[in-house]
């Protein structure tokens, strides 16, 4: 177990926590949210006491083991891919290394026999026999080959180091493990499996992530870092979303009454319960919701973005039409390439072929031309794009309200403001000159921009990217809503998945096109088997 009690700690004169109390108990896995520069990896950082607080205690049961997952990925350089991995549970990998310096000496004495002896009892009571063979399936269940297990940290890619960093964490059964952004590098076959290990995981679990699919599949516990407290929640990310959503309206109608909160909360909590999808974690939320006490659920101060996508008109029949398409770029292509696009649809590209998707999705904006085949558009259709790379748009002195003032032909600047507030920039806040905006400051202008287009056919390159979790959720749910035809590519799983109903896939001898949820896409066998096909002799792609 560990016990929180009183934490703080400040950066000059910034509070960064005050006054934390928490505890974490085996058997449950702690998911920690925050908006970015909340502190989420350094409370990370203070529980694996890398770093110090100014005030407090931390707690840890005697005698726990803790692993934490390293973030410097040139640090094991020297050594073998199972090497590095056994080396997560430091003692027994330190044992191992004297006992082989012992039976290395020329002039073995009775002292070292005794001292071998002592040194082989701790070995087998530590699993040491069964360690590279357990190390050997926490590199596989990651996706790293069994060629690859012998070779040298410095021998492998930036993606197998980062794999082989998260098998020494996992390593011998830790009663603690601390996770930052454990997905990141991993393949979504490597993601299920690291789901199913940690659901499965008897013991401790916090973990920090932006990716929603995994923080549902995983967490039974939610911590969200607002303003300096941190709250802890019971249940997954979409609970924690959708309940914080209930009683931010809750609060703002000060005529609801308590019954009405009551029945209100109650319902959804039921609702969960029932819909939890593994065994083990039904059972956790079953027992931990039915001691839920309402009046204590505080919802987060923090501020979210609205975004909701109202077309000017109705998108009609004929929407989109492509015929033997061709489309050359870096050595790729698209060659006959034909798709009929009908109102109702929400598509989503996946697969590998990043630089084919962001290419047909500038052809399609018209920024570039194909090299052949014909573009059939409808009469109703009215066009938003957005574009992976924005750098360029941005490349003015500008306030943040006059760019957005170039799309518009309104002259009511409260009305151009009302889009930039949906996005939180209200103020003096959209006064700032759009050449200095952070990554995710700019797509939020983007999506100011495309809110206020009306379109009703929308093309979105990566909209995730540099987003946080607030604003990829709020993103997701206004894309769901989102009543026109849109074709859009992410990484997010959750994100395709809850918005998808087509799914298009460029693979190098042909092309896959399904009417289906990205996980029944991924999970169909007739799709697998065309995916063979159409992968022969290449490396099937990581979706």
């Amino acid at each position: 177990m560990i016990s929180v009690q009183d934490l703080a700690l400040g950066f000059g004169e910034r509070s960064l926590f005050k006054d934390v109390n928490l505890k974490f108990t085996p058997g449950n896995c702690y998911g920690i949210i925050g908006a970015n520069g909340a502190g989420k990896t350094t409370f990370l950082r203070i529980l694996s006491g890398e770093i110090g607080h100014d005030r407090g205690e931390i707690h840890i049961s005697k005698g726990s083991r803790m692993a934490v997952l390293k973030q410097d990925h040139f640090a094991y350089e020297e050594f073998r891919l199972l090497d590095t991995v056994v080396m997560g549970h430091e003692q027994l990998y330190a044992i191992s290394k004297e006992r082989e310096s012992i039976y290395a000496k020329e002039d073995f004495t009775e002292t070292d026999g005794i001292r071998a002896s002592e040194l082989e009892a701790e070995f087998a009571e530590l699993g040491g026999w069964e360690a590279e063979a357990q190390a050997a399936i926490l590199l596989s269940g990651l996706g790293v080959a069994e060629s690859q297990h012998e070779a040298l940290m410095k021998e492998v890619g930036e993606s197998l180091k980062v794999r082989a960093l998260l098998a020494q964490a996992l390593f011998g059964n830790p009663d603690i493990l601390l996770l930052d952004e454990p997905t990141n590098g991993l393949d979504l076959e490597s993601i299920r499996w690291l789901e199913e290990f940690l659901i499965e995981f008897p013991n401790i679990v916090i973990v920090v992530s932006h990716d929603r699919h995994f923080l549902n599949a995983v967490c039974t516990h939610i911590c969200d870092i607002d303003f300096g407290h941190i709250r802890m929640y019971s249940g997954n990310y979409d609970f924690w979303y959708r309940m914080n959503k209930i009683l931010v309206q809750q609060q703002k109608d000060e005529k609801r009454r308590r019954e009405d909160k009551v029945k209100d909360l109650k319902e959804f909590i039921q609702r969960f319960a029932s819909n939890a999808s593994k065994s083990r974690q039904a059972t956790s939320r079953k027992k931990i919701l039915d001691k839920l006490q309402l009046d204590d659920i505080v919802p987060s101060s923090r501020r979210f973005p609205y975004v909701s996508f109202k077309p000017n008109r109705d998108i009609g029949n004929n929407v989109l039409k492509l015929v033997k398409l061709g489309i050359e770029v870096e050595g790729a292509g698209i060659r006959d390439f034909s798709l009929n696009i009908n109102r109702n649809d929400k598509i989503a590209f996946v697969g590998r072929e990043h630089v084919l998707k962001s290419a047909l999705f500038s052809t399609l904006a018209e920024e570039t031309k194909p090299e052949a085949g014909d573009i059939y558009w409808g009469q109703t259709v009215e066009r938003a794009y957005f574009p992976k790379d924005s750098t360029a748009l941005f490349d003015s002195d500008l306030s943040i309200v006059d760019w957005l003032r170039q799309y518009t032909d309104s002259e009511d600047e409260t009305y151009v403001r009302s889009f930039l507030g949906r996005m939180l920039f209200s103020g003096d806040e959209a006064l700032k000159p759009v050449r200095v905006l952070s990554g995710g400051e700019r797509v939020r202008c983007m999506l100011s921009r495309i809110m206020l287009s009306g379109a009703n056919f929308l093309i979105m390159d990566e909209p995730t990217n540099h987003l946080d979790l607030e604003a990829i959720t709020a993103l997701n749910d206004g894309l769901i809503e989102f009543s026109g035809v849109l074709l859009f590519s992410s990484h997010d799983h959750e994100f395709v998945d809850s918005i998808a109903n087509r799914i298009v896939e460029f693979c190098p001898k042909g092309v896959i096109d399904r009417y289906m949820s990205f996980d029944d896409y991924l999970s169909d066998s007739q799709v697998k088997e065309l995916r063979d096909e159409y992968y022969q002799g290449h490396v099937i792609a990581e979706i």
